[in-house]
């Protein structure tokens, strides 16, 4: 994992984590440090077949290998004190995601991050809550407008209850 001298880590984000009041629900050590985009990468929505119920009661975001695609994101730096809730948060301890070292391009050159991937998955449409939160973070972070374009045209589950975005005060 890519720890610096200074007891921080670097974390590249692509879904509910683009948006930095998400993050920060168990992160607060999580500082916007820069975007960049993972090449030969896809963005795919879906579940772990472990665990068919997700807070977000959809699919989820998570990476896939794929040459010439690229996955957009953020970069942020956090406290080595926030690894081990970052990756409960992330299902680490259950099998849902897997942790794995990327190489992130961005305007400063490649940057090494910490970045999940999803096990045993299976494709599943993210709600719309979901999808609304990874689109404030893309907004909120100033990814690319062709790649917000993306985002905005993924399709949903039409799920109309409660979710985690209940619980997410957003910076107006």
């Amino acid at each position: 994992m890519s720890v610096s001298a200074n007891g921080r880590f670097m974390y590249f984000a692509f879904g509910s984590n683009l948006l930095k009041e998400r993050l920060q629900l168990a992160n607060r050590s999580a500082v916007f440090h820069t975007t960049g985009r993972l090449k030969d990468h896809e963005l795919n929505f879906g579940l772990c077949e472990k665990s068919g119920y997700t807070a977000w009661h959809g699919g989820v975001a998570t990476i896939a290998s794929c040459p010439g695609e690229d996955v957009w994101g953020v970069i942020w730096t956090l406290s080595n004190e926030d690894l081990p809730r970052l990756d409960k948060q992330e299902g680490v301890n259950i099998g849902i995601y897997s942790p794995l070292e990327v190489s992130v391009e961005t305007d400063k050159g490649p940057i090494l991050c910490r970045t999940y991937q999803m096990m045993n998955f299976h494709a599943s449409p993210p709600s719309p809550q979901y999808k609304q939160v990874v689109c404030l973070g893309a907004k909120q972070n100033g990814l690319p407008v062709e790649y917000l374009k993306r985002l905005e045209a993924i399709q949903t589950n039409n799920y109309s209850g409660s979710s985690l975005l209940d619980k997410i005060s957003i910076d107006k």
